[in-house]
């Protein structure tokens, strides 16, 4: 019997009054996977880690993650999936180990605070346990945020542009965690970002999105040569060229 898949998605639609943000999306990642879901914007990135996630309702499709389909088990379903953002806020008054010590006790964890500090040292910050968000910048502030998307060990890591704020050299330490992490607990990740190096570094499987659509779906390699472009970023490049052209024409 075959796995069941971490994210299953298919045929998502969502249409706002601007027009069709998603249009028929199918997207699957299989358990210790790792999968980049790219496109220029307006491409339906966000939209469709929204649904995916159970934020946004889709218009048409269905979404089961580990096998529970949303919305009906959506509570089962997100106890075991971790979601990071450089934009999402932290407390401006509460020490980090707190703000991970909650996380870990709503997520039910034994050790919260073990596990606190475990998801600290992993991403190489221990020395911000401490630290107030007013006290942090914003690179700290995104470390401390993929540590709690860490801390339950989840089956799904979910990432929109983990590295955006990052220094090149913490950039990689975040590559090589998340590498290995995927590697001994066979978790799976899904990551956006416009870092199209970052992406070849990380992921071994690229979705591209256009226009509401998946274009194309395989190694980046493999993408690469099916659009007679040299990498991936000529490969979005071109698709973000081709979008401003439909745009101009409608």
């Amino acid at each position: 019997m075959s796995p069941v898949a971490a994210l299953r998605a298919s045929g998502l639609v969502k249409t706002y009054r601007r027009g069709r943000a998603v249009d028929g999306v199918d997207l699957t990642v299989q358990p210790g996977e790792r999968v980049a879901l790219l496109g220029p914007n307006g491409a339906g990135k966000t939209t469709t880690l929204l649904m995916c996630l159970g934020a946004v309702s889709p218009d048409a499709g269905t979404v089961e993650i580990l096998g529970h389909p949303l919305p009906r088990e959506r509570s089962r379903a997100m106890a075991r999936v971790g979601f990071g953002a450089g934009y999402l806020p932290l407390p401006d008054r509460m020490r980090v180990i707190e703000y991970l010590r909650m996380f870990g006790r709503l997520a039910g964890l034994r050790q919260p605070d073990l596990a606190a500090r475990a998801a600290l040292e992993r991403f190489g910050v221990p020395h911000l346990s401490q630290a107030m968000g007013t006290e942090m910048s914003s690179g700290q502030k995104t470390l401390v945020g993929i540590a709690k998307a860490v801390l339950h060990r989840p089956a799904l890591l979910v990432l929109d542009e983990p590295t955006a704020s990052l220094d090149p050299d913490v950039a990689l330490r975040v590559r090589t965690a998340l590498r290995e992490i995927s590697a001994d607990l066979g978790t799976a990740l899904l990551v956006t970002s416009h870092n199209m190096v970052e992406v070849e570094r990380l992921c071994e499987r690229v979705v591209f999105l256009s226009s509401g659509r998946v274009v194309a779906d395989g190694t980046a390699s493999e993408i690469a040569e099916r659009f007679g472009r040299n990498d991936l970023e000529d490969v979005f490049l071109h698709l973000a060229q081709l979008r401003d052209r439909q745009g101009v024409a409608r």
